[in-house]
């Protein structure tokens, strides 16, 4: 499964509710996948990391420098 190394994020189920004579009726469900990149990180090994997870790296990479 993909996820992200730093977090765990992977991805999450939704359902959409259809209208059908008054009531609503669950049917569809899908995975809202997390926007993961390949990246580099500490020790030059590529990993897959979540946009977020990436912009809050890169903000202390360049706090530190």
């Amino acid at each position: 499964m993909r996820q992200c190394a730093n977090c765990g994020k992977s991805f999450q189920i939704s359902g959409t509710r259809i209208k059908l004579r008054g009531k609503f009726n669950p049917t569809n469900s899908g995975k809202k996948k997390a926007n993961l990149q390949w990246t580099r990180l500490l020790g030059g090994k590529r990993q897959l990391v979540c946009v977020k997870c990436l912009k809050t790296l890169t903000k202390k990479s360049a706090a530190k420098a």
